[in-house]
This record gives C-alpha cells, structure tokens and sequence, in this order.
C-alpha cells in the first residue's frame, strides 16, 4: 500500500470512526508517535488510558512511514499526540489531514517560536529535537496534562497529580545531570555525533555540538562532510565521537577511519539515545533513565 493510499484510507477511516469515541472500559484510546512521546504520555495517563506507541525503540522518527498496521490504532484513537515540528516527516501529512477531526495534537506547539533553534532543514523550520532541553520538556508535559483533562474531564485530578510528581522527576534529572558535567572542563565539551540531534543539549549545558549528516538523518553525510569534520576532530584533539541508536553506525565508523588516516586517534565512545528511547523495560527506554546514560556516556568519554 503506497503511503498516498494510506493517508486516503486513514483519512476516510478515521472520519467514519471518530464519533465512536471510547472502547468498553471507557478509557481514552491514545495514541503517540515517538518513543518519547510515548513514555511523556504514559507518565501522565497512567492507567486511565488506553495507550499505543507507533514507533518503537531505534526506530527513526524522522524516516518512519505509517504502516498498514498502524490503520486500525490511527482509526481507535480518541486522540494521537505526536512530538510536531516536522519531528515525524513522513508522517506530517496523515495527521494535517486528520486535524479536521481535532483528534491530532502536536506538543511541541506549545513552545515559543522565538526561543526555538531554527533550522533550514525542516519544513517547520525549527530544529525539533526539543526533548533535549529539560525545560520544554516541562512546558509539554503541563501542555499534556491539560488537553488529557480536556478531553477526559473526570480524571483531571488524577492527571494533575501525575504532572506534579513527573515535574518533581525532572526537576531532579536537571540537578543531577549539571552536577555530572560540570565534572566536565568546558574545553572539552565538543559532541560529535552521527546527526545534529543534540542543539538544545549543548545550547543547554555548553557544549559544541557537531553532527555529521546534519538536523535530519533523511540528508547524507558526503565525502567532504567527512574531511571537514575529521580535521575539526584533530584540531581540537577530540577524544571521543558517537554513534546514535537510531542512525546506522557506519558513517561514525568511516569518520574514525578518515581521522586515522591522518594520524589522529579519536574513539568511539559509545551509542546514545538521539530520536528514540532504548527497550522497554530498562532505564533507557525512559525519558529520565536515556538522558542520564547520555549524559554518563558523554562525560564518562571526554574525560
């Protein structure tokens, strides 16, 4: 099924189904993009959702297309959130065409535009990894909190409980992680990466941040991009570069051997967690858990 026939029968699906609302148990029939997403919204609904993540860990958001299994969660939900900001490109034009059923809301909305880092490479033209920035990620979880309480009135109170305890959670990732680079000399906070995923992180925390293919993995890293990159590596004597987990491994592996070739050793210093979360049911495949491994591989690298 081509993705044009599938935005047609989502469209038509989901238009014919709106009005059947909530399953038997009455519960809200949600639905999330990104792994993140996911996990946000799982903080917050608790048990009084019914909840479906689309995209599973080490899946590209930026690459992923709807498929026909996703139909029948599309057409179930009462409401889908997804991260926004050209985040899912390719699922951008199902869920603007679902918009007239006001079933899709897009987080990341809720953010100031002029605080945002912009960006040439998405048709938001905003850089949309915002997960990075611990204070958005706060903004988007009060944003949640209010539009579940909208659409599901009489657990509201619960939901709000929910917020102020995950608020309190990432009032303490915030403490621990700064305490965690400040261990850090700011000479070496230079971050190579498989893609420009972490701005807001080093916006954030006072790092360089430099990735090889750029904000969207959809763009590919050429030679020159490669050299570039490497000489930068040897001038500033870089000890470290990463691989992501949701980026194939191989154009971090050709910069290491193009930094070789000159002479230079530089290491791999680990796999981070950029666009997705790790396996469910581990501390990386949550929000809090994957940004404390970040932060603990990044340092643990530099040093």
């Amino acid at each position: 099924m081509t993705q044009k026939i599938l935005i047609l029968v989502c469209i038509i699906l989901i238009t014919a189904c709106h009005n059947s609302n909530k399953n038997n148990n009455g519960k809200l029939n949600v639905v999330t993009t990104t792994t993140m997403i996911t996990d946000l919204v799982q903080n917050i609904g608790g048990d009084s959702i019914n909840l479906q993540g689309l995209m599973g860990s080490g899946v590209d958001p930026h690459l992923y297309k709807a498929s026909e299994g996703d139909v029948s969660k599309l057409t179930n939900a009462d409401v889908i959130f997804y991260s926004g900001l050209h985040l899912e490109g390719k699922l951008v034009d199902v869920f603007e065409k679902m918009n007239r059923t006001n079933t899709t809301i897009a987080l990341a909305e809720v953010l100031d535009k002029n605080k945002l880092i912009g960006s040439e490479y998405f048709a938001s033209n905003y850089d949309p990894h915002i997960w990075f920035n611990i204070s958005y990620w706060k903004q988007l979880t009060t944003y949640l909190t209010q539009e579940l309480s909208k659409l599901d009135p009489k657990n509201a109170a619960y939901f709000e409980k929910n917020k102020i305890e995950y608020l309190q959670k990432l009032d303490v990732l915030e403490s621990e992680i700064k305490n965690t680079i400040s261990t850090l000399p700011q000479e070496k906070r230079i971050l190579v990466t498989a893609h420009d995923a972490f701005n807001y992180f080093g916006e954030a925390y006072g790092f360089e941040v430099v990735g090889l293919q750029g904000l969207s993995t959809a763009t590919e890293a050429g030679v020159q991009d490669v050299q570039n990159l490497a000489k930068l590596i040897i001038d500033k004597k870089v000890k470290a570069i990463f691989v992501e987990s949701s980026v194939p491994k191989r154009t971090i592996e050709a910069l290491q051997q193009a930094v070789l070739a000159q002479g230079f050793q530089v290491e791999i210093g680990g796999t981070l967690y950029s666009d997705a979360l790790g396996n469910a049911g581990t501390k990386e495949g949550t929000y809090t858990g994957m940004f404390v491994y970040n932060v603990n591989t990044i340092v643990n690298a530099l040093q």
